[in-house]
């Protein structure tokens, strides 16, 4: 039964975010936290922050990672398939049609309408992910700081990642 229902949430995850990883971050953590109560608000966090560390997308990494803390290997393959199914299932429908209304303007200004939603997608969760993850002033500092290092000073992320967690270490 568990399997299934990470199957299903996982799917659903899959199949209603648009725009990668950071879009699906609301989504997410409806599913594994409101709605299964899979996870506590710190947890994400947590899982977030692996998955950044981790090589690969954030929606298949924490997939991957919630599904074995769930069930193990078994619940780490079912909702790693079931985040990937609905975009493979899309993507090939769409190519079938994509090619067929390629240079269409309707085409081009369905791509351009889509942009602005993926946007706010992203912006919520960077909101809701905030939220959760500033415990204090130090935090919102560290956080300002690594922003802008990499931001505007071009700063390499991964350093970037190695400096919070030491800069975090000290500080906490």
């Amino acid at each position: 039964m568990t399997l299934i229902k990470l199957f299903i949430s996982f799917f659903k995850i899959g199949a209603f975010s648009f725009g990668g990883g950071y879009a699906m971050l609301p989504l997410i953590k409806e599913e594994i936290i409101e709605v299964h109560g899979w996870l506590s608000n710190a947890e994400f966090i947590d899982i977030l922050a692996i998955s950044e560390m981790t090589p690969g997308p954030i929606a298949i990494n924490s997939a991957t990672f919630l599904g074995y803390r769930v069930s193990g290997i078994m619940g780490s393959f079912v909702a790693t398939i079931a985040v990937v199914l609905p975009s493979f299932i899309i993507m090939s429908i769409i190519f079938h049609f994509l090619n067929k209304f390629k240079d269409s303007s309707y085409t081009d200004w369905f791509f351009i309408g889509i942009r602005p939603i993926v946007l706010g997608l992203i912006a919520s969760a960077s909101i809701s992910v905030a939220m959760d993850a500033f415990i204090d002033v130090k935090s919102v500092l560290i956080s300002l700081g690594i922003f802008y290092l990499v931001a505007f000073k071009k700063f390499n992320p991964i350093y970037a990642i190695i400096l919070a967690g030491i800069t975090g270490v000290i500080f906490y």
